[in-house]
């Protein structure tokens, strides 16, 4: 779920033979030579013949099934290099196996039955390699879930914080797993540059490695690695160490770290926040979102509708209110890390342990000189940059959504630009937009996510009902649904940001508030669906249970 491989895709290649473009199709499992052969057929040269790739600025390409994809506009030019000459005897001797295969074929039809049983493979191929995904993807799944379950089990006490690092060690440091050469850069098409900018991307299509080199050209398109005179080197390291201090929950993970960013650097874009923002500004936004659940545990802080679901008062840890839609709301905040006393939660007085948590980790990668992306700052930059960062950080706790909205509703009245904590509040905001987008996405996009949310969810009460400890009903397996947990999320919370903030930017609306109406009217359907269902089956089984008294 929250850790699902991408889809795979064969990779498309175009060719610049002479003036006509030629598209070449191949898949993963092709070696270099089947590549080479293949872009041989396509350019009419013999298989033998040695070619060399160019770009449009005539550098090299190597011929692999890494090679990087292009578009239409963009083709390989192909050079020939030395083709394989044969004798004449040789020539003679290909000539006449040649007739000799063509006779044979015409007697068999050797050819007709070669492509129907290539056809079959290919086809069998096909099915082959989705089942595989499939098998992988599941098992995958399984394994993450069992590994956070034995990690569960073998928690010895509730004092003990969950926490991948303790910070009172100062020799566990966080660091990748990997060197920066295991993290091949990434020649990302047109498309794909143009698609990362809107909301609409698809996160579910991409490795690991190729979020990592999409998360880096945005920093340099952006111009961050220039004006703040990034080491580029550095910025690769850094993102290893991030990406590998993001532990695999089903949703909070890495993928969610790219999904949150990816919405930041496309409501950069939609908003054209360049001219808003100082570029400082636009490096905390982004810093932000990278970093904002490093090494969450996968519990999770309850925010649910007091008017909905009551909790005993003894475990209310903070509450704060909001008028939506003429509809009074409580929105409890119940820290899994404060109802246990955890570390965590006695660390930071119980005042947003996970959030805490996150920032104290992100400036403990960032004290390291191999991953200080700030390292070429002055020191008042630095202070500005550390303190905006952990301001954003300290907003995405959900435990003060109220809070936050009803300030920024109060500076809409009459927002300035130029007013510092006017501009504060809108970055809070905006973080906060980002965090809970996935529902902007389309559907096909969107809807894996909810279905990561509640497996954490599930886990946690799952948890909390063997350690004897009340559980919220939006967490709990027995009684939640999708369309009962993200219509109220919709209605409540996602709706009123998004109409606030469209207020400010009226190009919010059509591309980002819009899919939230739509969303919301799709749960709304599929509830009316699970309620008549309920009511049919539940006049089934009056139905059964009056003729069997009537017997």
């Amino acid at each position: 779920m929250g850790s699902a491989s991408s889809t795979y895709r064969p990779k498309c290649i175009y060719l610049d033979i002479d003036g006509r473009i030629q598209k070449v199709i191949f898949s993963k499992y092709c070696n270099s030579k089947d590549i080479m052969d293949l872009f041989c057929i396509a350019t009419g040269l013999p298989r033998n013949t040695t070619i060399s790739l160019l770009t449009a600025d005539n550098c090299m390409v190597s011929i692999d099934p890494t090679m990087p994809a292009n578009s239409e506009r963009s083709p390989y030019k192909v050079i020939p290099v030395a083709t394989g000459q044969l004798s004449e005897k040789e020539e003679l001797f290909q000539n006449l196996l040649g007739q000799i295969a063509e006779q044979f074929s015409r007697v068999f039809k050797i050819s007709e039955l070669k492509t129907e049983v290539a056809n079959h493979l290919a086809m069998l191929e096909k099915k082959v390699e989705l089942e595989g995904l499939k098998v992988v993807e599941i098992e995958k799944c399984k394994s993450d879930i069992k590994k956070m379950r034995e990690e569960m089990a073998a928690r010895s006490s509730r004092t003990n914080c969950p926490c991948k690092y303790s910070f009172l060690d100062e020799n566990k440091r966080p660091t990748p797993r990997r060197d920066v050469p295991s993290y091949p850069k990434y020649m990302l098409s047109q498309e794909t540059i143009e698609a990362l900018r809107k909301p609409t991307f698809d996160v579910w299509l991409w490795e690991p490695n190729e979020m990592l080199s999409c998360l880096e050209h945005m920093y340099h398109d952006l111009g961050l690695v220039k004006d703040f005179n990034i080491n580029p080197i550095t910025l690769k390291r850094w993102l290893l160490c991030i990406h590998d201090n993001y532990r695999n929950n089903p949703f909070h993970n890495f993928r969610h770290c790219f999904c949150v960013t990816q919405m930041m650097y496309s409501m950069i874009s939609l908003c054209s926040l360049q001219e808003k923002f100082s570029q400082i500004d636009i490096l905390i936004l982004m810093t932000a979102a990278v970093c904002h659940d490093l090494d969450h545990p996968g519990y999770k802080q309850y925010v649910s509708l007091l008017s909905c679901f009551l909790f005993p008062l003894k475990f209310i840890g903070k509450s704060s209110w909001c008028v939506s839609a003429g509809v009074l709301i409580v929105f409890v905040h119940i820290s899994y890390q404060i109802m246990h006393d955890t570390e965590l939660a006695v660390r930071y007085n119980d005042i947003s342990p996970l959030e805490n948590t996150t920032c104290a980790v992100a400036f403990q990668i960032i004290s390291q000189p191999e991953y200080n992306i700030f390292s070429n700052v002055d020191q008042d930059q630095f202070k500005q940059i550390r303190q905006g960062i952990i301001t954003l950080i300290l907003a995405t706790d959900m435990a003060r959504h109220a809070e936050i909205l009803d300030s920024f509703k109060e500076k809409m009245e009459n927002f300035d630009y130029s007013n510092e904590e006017h501009m504060t509040c809108l970055k809070m905001v905006l973080i906060k937009c980002c965090d809970i987008s996935n529902e902007v996405r389309p559907m096909e996009v969107a809807e894996p996510w909810v279905d990561c949310l509640l497996e954490e969810y599930f886990m946690q009460s799952d948890r909390e009902k063997s350690e004897g400890l009340p559980v919220a009903p939006f967490m709990d397996r027995d009684k939640v649904t999708k369309p009962t947990a993200q219509i109220g999320f919709l209605k409540f919370v996602l709706i009123p940001m998004f109409e606030t903030v469209t207020k400010l930017f009226p190009e919010v609306e059509e591309v980002m508030l819009q899919p939230l109406w739509e969303s919301r009217d799709h749960y709304e359907e599929l509830k009316q669906i699970d309620d008549a269902m309920k009511e049919l089956q539940k006049k089934k089984s009056e139905s059964l249970t009056t003729g069997s008294t009537g017997k």
